[in-house]
């Protein structure tokens, strides 16, 4: 009886929640893990529906009444499009910070030439890049990520902002790509510099080695050692670089919501 009559106020509400599924399949197609073309596109559509259900009667109490289907609707559906493309993109750029990472050192150990193709990222990526980013995505895991995409992410969006709210809170909208686009390589620095310095140390000594003594033949002896430490390096470091980038994926989803707070302020003292 209960589920007949949500599903008839579903109906009644079709339009508020196409909406809403449309901006769950725009964050689905672009956010990190689920945007890969190994999921099927009906798995992805079939989790898009099953979040705007779940998030429907959040909707209803948010004020989510509309008008029918028209030219304006369509509009809307474009907005809320957008909405999703925004979370989801964000949050790739949170994870290409670990995959910059790894291509940061991976010339200096001696696998710059080394580049796989990454069916999570798409692109061709230099195997330690690609290590990193198995890495954050096992983080990203076990630290609840998809629970924080879907409620911190998703269904905070719902209660806080619309395509209305997006065009009127634009500047901030921008300032947060734009700032996560600088934190990308913030972060990458900071996850790479413990490696990137000591195989750097490790260059310079064995430059001092090979004027010392150039009978040694440096370039065959060069790319061992540096290949060994960089590995000894990661063993030593990944229980901080985990840490690290629980840290990172924490912080963007802060940044998103505080995104939501900065638009609903704009909205109410707009209004």
């Amino acid at each position: 009886m209960i589920e007949a009559q949500f599903l008839n106020e579903i109906l009644a509400g079709a339009p508020a929640f196409l909406l809403i599924a449309v901006r769950a399949l725009a964050m689905i197609e672009t956010a990190p893990l689920l945007s890969s073309d190994g999921i099927p596109q009906i798995a992805k559509i079939a989790l898009a529906g099953f979040a705007a259900f779940t998030a429907f009667p959040t909707a209803l109490a948010a004020g989510w009444n509309l008008a029918p289907f028209g030219l304006y609707f369509v509009f809307l559906l474009i907005g809320e499009a957008i909405v999703g493309i925004i979370i989801g993109f964000y949050l790739t750029l949170i994870f290409s910070a670990f995959s910059t990472a790894g291509q940061f050192f991976s010339l200096q150990m001696g696998f710059g030439a080394s580049e796989t193709f990454d069916p999570l990222a798409q692109i061709e990526n230099p195997l330690m890049g690609q290590y990193l980013n198995l890495v954050a995505m096992l983080v990203f895991l076990s630290i609840g990520g998809f629970s924080e995409l879907f409620l911190g992410g998703f269904w905070r969006s719902i209660q806080s902002i619309s395509a209305y709210s997006l065009v009127m809170g634009h500047e901030a909208v921008i300032e947060t790509l734009l700032n996560g686009l600088t934190g990308v390589f913030m972060d990458a620095i900071v996850i790479s510099m413990p490696i990137l310095g000591t195989l750097f140390l490790t260059s310079l000594s064995t430059g001092l080695i090979s004027k010392a003594a150039p009978q040694i033949n440096i370039l065959t002896e060069g790319f061992p050692i540096s290949i060994t430490v960089a590995f000894v390096l990661i063993m030593a470091t990944m229980p901080f670089m985990t840490e690290a980038f629980a840290r990172v994926v924490d912080m963007g989803f802060q940044n998103i919501e505080s995104l939501y707070m900065q638009i609903g302020t704009q909205i109410g003292g707009g209004s």
